[in-house]
């Protein structure tokens, strides 16, 4: 009895680097449960061995295959190829706000600069090392975080506008969130959240909620109450009264 061939799918794969590129078309075989990450090993092992990919732990955990699949960005272990249509090619695209590397390897070593920016946890002095869970809660979902940046890829002020010097993003807005929401912090941070971080350049769009593989709820958890508390140090207008008189009251 003859054997059924396998079937197969079509991937158009960036190669190149930042200074020219093109897609480039391969077949490989298509199996259930497969991810795309299968299918970009099967290219490397049997067409194009140089194929510059980055991946760690296939599991979703890591945060390293980070890429654009039809357009979205996505972990590339974590989208199965069943989810995707194959009545036309896949494409596989490198993240679009991070300089190109080679191939779908992308620079992200600016993240790692924003994040020298944020002043540490420091814990209140004095204090009785107690927390209750629901402050445990609060902080916990931000710490799910896998860095994976494709919050900072999808983000549109530095996707389209290229706002790196003046914008550090969501993923650094959930650190500063996770630091300043704990209830034994001693530190403010608002006006590295206002000067350094431009929190202000953020119009809350939720595209980096709706793109991030742990589900945090950057925008409503994070990002809208750190705006809050920078209005508060910032705009209050009987903060700034009660600011005036005391400093009347120094002089």
């Amino acid at each position: 009895m003859a054997a059924v061939p396998m079937a197969e799918t079509t991937l158009l794969v960036f190669r190149g680097d930042r200074e020219s590129g093109k897609a480039v078309e391969y077949r490989v075989p298509f199996a259930p449960g497969m991810v795309v990450l299968d299918a970009l090993h099967l290219i490397q092992a049997r067409q194009a061995p140089d194929l510059a990919v980055r991946w760690n732990c296939k599991a979703g955990k890591c945060g390293s295959c980070s890429a654009e699949v039809n357009g979205r960005p996505r972990l590339t272990c974590k989208t199965r190829m069943d989810s995707l249509p194959r009545d036309k090619p896949i494409t596989i695209f490198p993240m679009k706000a991070f300089p190109i590397i080679k191939d779908l390897v992308t620079d992200v070593s600016w993240n790692f600069k924003v994040n020298r920016k944020i002043p540490p946890f420091r814990p209140r002095p004095d204090v009785e090392w107690k927390m209750y869970q629901r402050d445990v809660d609060r902080v916990q979902e931000f710490r799910k975080c896998i860095e994976c940046f494709l919050c900072q890829n999808v983000c549109h002020v530095l996707r389209e506008h290229g706002k790196e010097e003046e914008f550090g993003g969501p993923r650094f807005f959930v650190r500063v969130a996770s630091l300043d929401m704990h209830p034994l912090d001693d530190v403010s941070r608002a006006s590295v959240l206002k000067e350094e971080l431009g929190l202000g350049l953020c119009n809350i769009t939720k595209c980096c909620t709706e793109v991030c593989p742990e589900n945090i709820h950057i925008t409503d958890n994070a990002i809208i109450p750190l705006k809050e508390r920078v209005v508060d140090e910032y705009y209050d207008p009987l903060l700034r009264l009660v600011r005036k008189i005391r400093g009347a009251g120094r002089a």
